[in-house]
């Protein structure tokens, strides 16, 4: 038995769901977003819930049951309080600016990096050393955070780098004489 597949997703006091065959879609004040599940599973609204179930006992309907149920959860808290990530940039020289809708970051390289932020996201920089991602897709949020987090992973030595807010870099010494 799934442990996170049997509680049922509380829809919240602003929030709407309705689903039609496979799929979910659930309304909030941020905006709407879909999810279609498997075959394995039912979806049925209960209670101002939504409640999955899976429709036998073989090893993929009990993963999907699961998969699911978290899938619809992470749409109601997406459409309610939206996602966020926050970032820092450590080193010296190296700075972000927003320019227009794209994200200028200075990293030390002998041009600058634009990068095009994607439809559905809103990236910010609040301070020249701050970076924050939102959005009301999870998957959508993360990804673009991963992708300005690619072009300078922080590094072990000095730790310069773009950072994830309270990652922990791993410092190595560097060579003695």
């Amino acid at each position: 038995m799934s442990r996170i597949g049997k509680k049922p997703v509380p829809l919240v006091k602003g929030v709407s769901a309705s689903i039609s065959g496979q799929t979910v879609e659930v309304k909030g004040p941020k905006g709407t977003r879909s999810f279609t599940a498997g075959d394995d599973v039912t979806l049925t609204i209960e209670n101002d819930a939504v409640k999955v179930t899976p429709r036998g006992l073989s090893k993929r309907a009990r993963q999907q049951w699961g998969m699911s149920r978290s899938m619809i959860a992470n749409l109601v808290e997406g459409v309610t309080t939206g996602f966020r990530k926050e970032m820092e940039i450590q080193g010296v020289g190296y700075r972000a600016a927003m320019v227009g809708k794209n994200l200028q970051l200075q990293l030390g390289f002998s041009h600058e990096v634009i990068f095009n932020v994607p439809e559905g996201v809103t990236v910010a920089a609040p301070k020249q050393t701050e970076i924050t991602v939102e959005g009301i897709d999870q998957q959508l949020v993360g990804q673009v955070a991963a992708n300005i987090r690619a072009w300078k992973k922080p590094e072990p030595y000095k730790g310069k780098g773009i950072r994830y807010k309270g990652e922990f870099v791993f410092r190595k010494e560097g060579k003695k004489k």
